[in-house]
């Protein structure tokens, strides 16, 4: 008999799991969301971990990402949602609850805190839907798409922003996504970043922003000047025609970016804002530093770009360019370190590493891509994993408890798994599905016994075991026996058969407490 792998429920790596009709599915192990943490302005104000130490969920709709918030034990609980799939307005529709408030036009993340959503699998895609962030804290957003989301025309979503934050919100990390429109303003597009309302320690990293008008601002208006303290590195801004951002007040960091295509102006810094301009790329461009469209001046600090094919307009009233010789005006003081590439190898590092879907590539400073490092979630020698015995000992608790399941073969009974008869059984009706022992109120369980029928030993291969009540996965591995887990109190457990070499034939579901 194989010995099981009990999971770990540790930060970003456990796997969770929701009920299946509303999109929330069970995940196996996959790349560990937020690998190597959250830089630049993200890491102040105590920093940005996202739902780091609490559970995580695998979702694959909109409604159940909302769910999956909703269901927490309150609006600051931590929580990793693993997004696979397309999020659409077909499948997001608002939820209700005392940890969350949700909408159905959008990914709402309002009045909450200690949220990671990181897109796993073949990818996550918001497809003409917004994420919008609005008083929140500590919120962490990884390795999805997020595209054409409109302001006009049908559907409408978000304000038109694919990514927006507005309203007291606080440690914003934002790392590895595409975002994307097909036109402006004119089109029914708006902004792909914006921030505005009292938003700040913010961060954009290894991102790609394109076919857009506007790639983002920080303040909606010029009395709005309260935001900032937000960085934006090794991201790729191309095919935009301003806001690469707009900067109204604040403070704003920009290195190892590579802006191509900005064909009416990129860094706008204005009513007093601060950019500290450092290593960037700027091709094919016009006016990608300056003060544009107001006489409330910004100001600028520049070391170590390139300008490839700029142009420069000639200043005027409402127009500042920082070009052609781009000077400083200003000195900003950074508080936090970071490794800085040269400028000259930005496009190729920016190549490899921005977007959803390139494996978390960053860069050192080397101006070579770096995987992440590889953390393995299942290490069966952990210390903390109980040490499951053979057989156990104590009372089963499936004796005189209910049952249900999946399905059932002609002939079987789910409660044949609570009998304490090894000449019954139960039987999927197939070679996989699950069966529940559960309780009409919450008991504890630390270990279960899964005794195969005589005849039919070394049939199960892989399986789930899960807490019926919040979805998560207590252990997974291979092979029918003992089983350990952490101790939980829940009112259903659920072994789940997902390989099986033939039809399985389990004789009892044993339950054992502490």
């Amino acid at each position: 008999m194989r010995r099981p792998v009990a999971l770990r429920l540790q930060a970003a790596l456990g796997t969770l799991a929701l009920a299946a009709a509303t999109g929330v599915v069970l995940s196996m192990p996959e790349a560990a969301a937020a690998a190597g943490g959250a830089t630049g302005y993200a890491t102040q104000n105590g920093g940005t971990t996202g739902g780091a130490g609490g559970q995580t969920v695998r979702a694959t709709t909109g409604t159940a990402i909302h769910q999956a918030l909703c269901g927490r034990a309150s609006s600051s609980t931590p929580i990793t949602i693993e997004v696979e799939g397309t999020i659409n307005h077909g499948n997001t529709s608002k939820v209700s609850g005392d940890s969350c408030n949700t909408a159905a036009d959008k990914i709402e993340l309002k009045q909450i805190s200690n949220v990671t959503l990181v897109g796993v699998g073949n990818g996550a895609v918001f497809d003409q839907l917004g994420i919008h962030i609005r008083e929140a804290s500590n919120i962490v957003i990884q390795n999805v798409t997020v595209r054409n989301v409109k302001k006009s025309g049908s559907p409408t979503s978000n304000g038109g922003d694919a990514i927006g934050m507005e309203s007291d919100v606080r440690n914003v990390w934002v790392d590895h996504t595409t975002l994307e429109a097909s036109g402006g303003e004119s089109e029914g597009y708006d902004g792909l970043f914006d921030m505005k309302a009292n938003t700040q320690y913010v961060t954009l990293s290894y991102s790609t922003l394109r076919n857009s008008g506007r790639g983002g601002l920080i303040g909606s208006s010029e009395s709005d000047v309260s935001n900032g303290y937000v960085t934006f590195h090794h991201n790729l801004y191309e095919n935009i025609d301003s806001r690469a951002p707009l900067l109204r007040g604040g403070t704003a960091h920009m290195y190892n970016n590579h802006y191509k295509g900005l064909s009416k102006s990129g860094i706008n810094s204005r009513a007093g804002a601060k950019a500290k301009v450092d290593s960037n790329y700027f091709e094919d461009s016009k006016d990608v530093l300056g003060t544009f469209y107001t006489d409330a001046a910004g100001s600028w600090q520049v070391s170590g770009n390139i300008y490839d094919n700029v142009t420069w307009s000639q200043p005027g009233e409402d127009n500042n360019p920082a070009g052609p010789d781009p000077q400083s005006n200003t000195s900003v003081s950074i508080p936090y370190s970071y490794p800085l590439d040269d400028a000259s190898c930005v496009p190729d590092v920016v190549s490899a590493t921005a977007g959803a879907n390139k494996g978390l590539k960053v860069s050192d400073g080397s101006c070579t891509p770096q995987n992440p490092d590889p953390t393995d979630p299942t290490d069966p020698t952990d210390p903390t994993d109980p040490d499951p015995t053979d057989p156990p000992t104590g009372a089963n608790l499936s004796i005189g408890a209910g049952s249900d399941g999946s399905s059932k073969a002609s002939g079987t009974s789910y409660g044949d798994v609570r009998d304490g008869d090894l000449g019954t059984y139960w039987s999927p009706a197939g070679t996989t599905g699950s069966v529940s022992v559960k309780w009409s109120s919450a008991t504890t369980v630390s270990k279960i016994n899964i005794r195969e029928a005589a005849g039919s030993a070394g049939t199960i291969g892989s399986y789930r075991v899960l807490n019926h009540d919040s979805g998560a996965v207590l252990a997974s591995g291979s092979g029918a026996g003992v089983i350990g887990f952490q101790a939980v109190s829940l009112k259903k457990i659920t072994f789940e058969i997902t390989g099986a070499s033939g039809t399985p034939r389990i004789a009892e579901f044993e339950t054992y407490a502490p």
